[in-house]
This record gives C-alpha cells, structure tokens and sequence, in this order.
C-alpha cells in the first residue's frame, strides 16, 4: 500500500527492544519508514527527548517508542501498531478485526514480553540485574514452571482454533509479526526452557507460527541486514542463572 508519506520510527539505537515489533510490521508492509537508530546512540538519545516534549498539537509523552505520521506523534507500541496495521492493510479485513488483532497482539506484549522482562528486574528497574540476582533467579525459575506453559498453551488453543497458520487463520496480521518477535526474544532470554517446550510437541502450532513469520521474504531479508539489532540489555537478557529447564517438582 502507498502512503502519502514516510512513517518515522523514533526510538533507542542499540537493541530490538519494543521498537523492534514496530520496524517488523514497516519491514513486512514494505512501505518506507525512517529509523532513529540509524543514528549514534548520542544524537538517537537526542532525538528521542526532543520528540517526547510533544508540540504541534502532540501531548508529552512518557518513553518511546514514539512514531510520526501526517503530523501525528504517538506513543505506545501497541497503539503504534494499530495506527500503523490499519494503514498498511495487516489489521485484519472483517468487521472487528482490529480489535481482535488488537487483543491477540497484547496478550503477546503482556505475557512473552513484559513477564520477560520482569524476569531479570523483578524488584525494581532502577536497580542493576547484579543487585537483584537471586530474586531474579527465583522468579524466572517460577515463571518457567508456571507462567511459560499456560502462555504458549493459549497461543496454541488459538492457532487450533483457526484453520490456517495464523491467528486469525489464513490471514496473516501484526499479532502474528508480535507474537513472532516475542517467541523470538523468549528463546534468547530462555534456550533452555523453549527449547525443551519446542522438543515436547505440545505448542507444534506456535513455533511453526514462528518459523513462518521468519521465512515471509520481507522478514528473512530484515532479520539477515545489518539492521536487525542484537540482543543484549533491552527487554530479552540472558542470564546464565535464570536459564533452566522447567521442573514441575521444585520451585
């Protein structure tokens, strides 16, 4: 779809972060986006604070991510990806869609993105991973027994109720792009614990989502250039301690 003008990401160079879903979505549409992260952390750090303070009609803003469309500044990733689905056509089609595709693509960010990310500051985000180590390894421990299974049996409840490869079945949208770069992260942050999940065969349905949102060529093409950023202090961490196999009979 061709857009009158350029969708402009705003957000931290230097990891995926939550700003990852949004380049997915501007990668798989195809349409042209700029990225602050094409910039030096310095002058991206930069940008980010000046567009926060609003202005033109835009209210201040909390933390990006932050896009600029047609004179709109907005924030929130979700919110992102619903103004940003709908223009480019992978909100759904059907009367409601928007809003189930809405729902589906939360779910994702709630439970595979920020459970995650509470797994290695589970007291507070102020303080460093070191200063909260062994909570943070109890919690992940109890996340991977408890929270880990009843997440991906959801996504394969839904997945087995359609009747195609998506979740809303043979209609590919953005919560398919969300709930891929959850997984994705999820497998960084917890290759022990995904893969033992992978093994079982219970959540077939969820990786093969996995595995085809990796492989749409747009996707493949973004996710082998230089403009994927890797893994490291953002919401995805790996953690040595926190990396176990789930163990129903300990805690």
């Amino acid at each position: 779809m061709s857009l009158s003008s350029q969708f402009e990401l705003i957000y931290y160079a230097g990891v995926p972060g939550r700003g990852e879903h949004i380049r997915l979505l501007l990668e798989e549409s195809g349409d042209p986006y700029t990225d602050t992260a094409a910039y030096s952390m310095e002058e991206c750090r930069e940008i980010v604070a000046k567009s926060l303070e609003g202005g033109d009609g835009n209210p201040p803003y909390y933390a990006p991510p932050l896009l600029r469309h047609e004179g709109l500044l907005i924030s929130q990733t979700s919110n992102i990806l619903m103004y940003i689905g709908q223009k480019v056509g992978l909100a759904g089609s059907k009367d409601g869609d928007a809003w189930r595709v809405n729902a589906l693509a939360l779910t994702a960010l709630d439970g595979l993105s920020n459970e995650v990310h509470d797994c290695h500051h589970p007291i507070a985000v102020e303080l460093y991973y070191e200063d909260q180590k062994e909570e943070s390894a109890r919690r992940s421990r109890e996340w991977i027994k408890n929270r880990l299974p009843k997440h991906l049996a959801y996504w394969q409840k839904v997945l087995r109720s359609r009747a195609g490869p998506w979740l809303l079945g043979n209609e590919f949208t953005y919560a398919d792009i969300v709930l891929f770069q959850c997984l994705d992260g999820t497998q960084f942050a917890f290759p022990k614990a995904m893969g033992q999940a992978r093994e079982s065969g219970e959540y077939d349905l969820v990786f093969q989502l996995w595995e085809g949102v990796k492989a749409r060529p747009n996707i493949a093409s973004y996710l082998a250039s230089e403009r994927r950023q890797k893994y490291d202090w953002g919401i995805y961490r790996y953690y040595p301690d926190n990396d176990v196999l789930s163990d129903k009979n300990s805690v």
